[in-house]
């Protein structure tokens, strides 16, 4: 998000990030005006965890247990970042402020719904920077044309061409999505219920986002349409690229270089 930020703020845009006060990269810079909120862990608790979460990605188990560990790696994000945000939404100076300065858009990552439940409250337009759910979820909730019959569902390491036994697969797996979600997201219904003071189906919020800016590139995914608000930009994972130099090499090793490229097969 921060080179988006960045940009946003040359153009002359006024950027207010809100972020708890315990976090790994969110420090004060120029382009942006910080707001912070306590949270109930220390920086050290928060190296701890991480560096935990990182092992056990790489921790090499027997099969039937990579599912739990992934699950159970999984749920420790999600449920740090519902430390963040019912420390958030329970902040009534930060809430009054953010009503008070009267945002023209909010911008958040929806891999986690805080945001969400607060552009609901504000009533101001969401703009989404998405690198996915688990198990493209974002189709699900958008309503995108999702076929079991050609896109492969996660874990199934199937390809777009399967057998009729793949396809059944494919469609049990599919089954299990909206369960999924359930389980993942299930503390966040109950505190946006709580903070909108309304019943509130979780899905049906991601639903009033502006726009999804999808990270990731239509080149790596299974061919299918998306709906009008969505737009790929899988290219901004990537660093700036900086220019090439070639001053102060030998004429002969710019020369050499030049042929191996025009004829790579002559060499």
């Amino acid at each position: 998000m921060r080179a988006v930020v960045r940009k946003l703020s040359e153009k002359g845009h006024e950027i207010v990030v809100v972020a708890p006060d315990v976090n790994l990269l969110l420090k004060g810079e120029k382009f942006y005006k910080r707001k912070t909120y306590p949270v109930p862990y220390t920086q050290a608790d928060l190296d701890t965890g991480f560096q935990k979460f990182s092992r056990n990605l790489f921790k090499k188990v027997p099969f039937p247990l990579t599912i739990l560990q992934e699950y159970w790696n999984n749920m420790y994000i999600i449920n740090l970042f519902f430390d963040h945000c019912d420390s958030l939404l329970k902040n009534k100076e930060i809430i009054k402020y953010l009503e008070e300065a009267n945002f023209d858009a909010l911008f958040t990552d929806p891999a986690l719904p805080c945001g969400v439940i607060l552009a609901e409250y504000l009533s101001v337009p969401s703009v989404y920077f998405f690198r996915g759910f688990p198990c493209s979820l974002e189709h699900a909730i958008c309503k995108s044309p999702n076929p079991v019959s050609y896109i492969p569902r996660c874990y199934t390491v199937h390809t777009d061409h399967m057998t009729f036994i793949q396809r059944a697969v494919n469609l049990f797996a599919n089954s299990f999505e909206t369960t999924l979600f359930k389980m993942l997201y299930n503390k966040y219904q109950d505190i946006a219920s709580e903070f909108l003071q309304r019943d509130v189906h979780l899905p049906t919020l991601y639903r009033n986002s502006s726009i999804w800016l999808l990270r990731y590139d239509f080149v790596f995914e299974y061919p299918r349409p998306i709906m009008p608000n969505m737009a790929f930009i899988g290219g901004i994972n990537c660093e700036e690229g900086k220019p090439l130099t070639l001053v102060g090499l030998p004429i002969n090793l710019l020369l050499k270089t030049a042929c191996m490229t025009l004829f790579p097969l002559a060499h």
